[in-house]
């Protein structure tokens, strides 16, 4: 499967999630969960808190970087449920992307009134 069939996917997935939890008001860890139920529901593989080593100058740093769910092993989801987002979200997640090789990110604030307004995508040589 395509990154962005994978993207359609999610993105319905949000959608049912954020409906279905009543929108706005609960933790990000609340909304990750779901999300990760209802893509595996759907048939998509997913792994949630993914530990990605750092290498830096070819060294192994005992810091992993914790991707909050890895689809497909394609596509990385951040989850956030704040009502003051930040750009620097999607900038941390293009470094995601660069670190692991991959080419799709999406951010998804589901502090959003609507979770549409909150779904952005970023890409690493897409």
């Amino acid at each position: 499967m395509h990154e962005n069939e994978i993207s359609k996917i999610i993105l319905d997935a949000a959608i049912e999630v954020h409906r279905t939890l009543g929108g706005p008001g609960l933790l990000e860890s609340v909304y990750e969960e779901a999300l990760a139920f209802e893509l595996e529901k759907r048939g998509v593989k997913v792994v949630r808190q993914k530990s990605v080593p750092v290498i830096y100058k070819g060294a192994e740093l005992g810091s992993p970087l914790r991707l909050d769910l890895l689809i497909a092993e394609k596509v990385i989801v951040e989850c956030k449920a704040t009502t003051q987002y930040n750009e620097i979200y999607e900038v941390q997640t293009l470094t995601y992307l660069r670190l692991t090789g991959l080419k799709l990110g999406i951010v998804i604030n589901f502090g959003e009134k609507l979770v549409v307004d909150g779904y952005h995508r970023v890409v690493n040589r897409l």
